[in-house]
């Protein structure tokens, strides 16, 4: 692995309509931005239209830090209006955007055969176009490499044929506890707790991580040798939630491919997501003493 390890993200790239303005973001590229803000290399892998929102979003990626392949198409770039109840977003999405329209290159390919790790969903997967590509990328990274699956279920953009075939290229899964609910239906687990049900996933898709997330609440961490770790979530004052599992999720990948114990990971992965829940949108400046402000939380 190098110095700082490579970390891709696939799938979308868009505006966040809120109520306050718009926001760049999209799950994906949110976690490269924490992944790079952590310490690794991050690429977003995407595409915007050759349009004003386009330019702007590009712009938005480059003032971030964040190392964007942003393909250009003839398609609009993506925006999505996201309405919060008491900070709680819920997203509308379009469909047939520019990231819907991903082509497979030879620079993406090379870029996926020396990455460390790979972060995808199932959103970014909904058209058969950039599915294709995608799914071309993950088959072309190392053996050793980590592939993260955040499944983030959104509108009706999945089925249990797509996520079985893309938790069957993961190391690791992440899910939150309303996902489980939803999960435990369509493969029709008989675990009653959420231990048995994520037991269950490690157990039949051979993963080495299962990520459960619960908001306000708590995260638990499985480690396929039998290590768990469970923290209560931080208490702050909430500005909003977009971008918090994202930040939480490239926060310990990185941490992780860096080292890190389960615990320590999993202390900056929670502790970082906190801290996202202060800010408005999903890509915050970090605070100088970013460090000091984890260490904090984690009293």
């Amino acid at each position: 692995m190098a110095d700082k390890p490579i970390v891709l993200s696939i799938g979308e790239i868009l505006w966040d309509m809120l109520p306050t303005g718009k926001r760049a973001g999209g799950a994906p590229v949110n976690f490269s931005y924490h992944a790079a803000k952590n310490g690794a290399e991050g690429y977003a892998i995407s595409a915007v239209g050759e349009d004003q929102l386009g330019r702007e979003l590009e712009e938005a990626v480059h003032q971030a830090g964040v190392n964007a392949l942003l393909q250009h198409n003839q398609w609009p770039t993506s925006t999505v209006e996201v309405q919060l109840t008491e900070g709680i977003p819920e997203y509308i999405f379009k469909e047939n955007v520019a990231w819907d329209h991903v082509e497979l290159t030879d620079r993406l390919t090379d870029l996926a055969s020396r990455a460390d790790a790979v972060c995808y969903g199932t959103l970014g997967m909904r058209s058969e176009q950039s599915r294709a590509t995608f799914e071309e990328l993950l088959r072309r990274t190392r053996p050793d490499a980590m592939r993260f699956f955040d499944i983030n279920l959104r509108g009706a953009y999945y089925s249990k044929a797509l996520i079985e075939e893309l938790l069957g290229m993961a190391t690791m899964f992440k899910l939150n506890d309303e996902e489980l609910v939803i999960l435990r239906d369509m493969f029709d687990i008989s675990g009653d707790t959420d231990a048995e049900v994520c037991d269950w996933f490690m157990k039949r898709y051979h993963l080495d991580t299962v990520v459960l997330t619960a908001g306000s609440a708590y995260s638990t961490i499985y480690l396929s040798d039998g290590e768990t770790s469970r923290l209560q979530t931080p208490k702050v004052t909430v500005a909003d939630t977009v971008g918090a599992g994202d930040a939480f999720s490239g926060t310990f990948a990185i941490n992780r491919l860096m080292g890190a114990s389960l615990n320590q990971a999993h202390r900056a992965a929670v502790n970082t997501a906190a801290f996202v829940c202060t800010q408005e949108g999903a890509w915050p400046q970090y605070p100088a003493r970013m460090h000091d402000y984890l260490a904090d939380q984690g009293r």
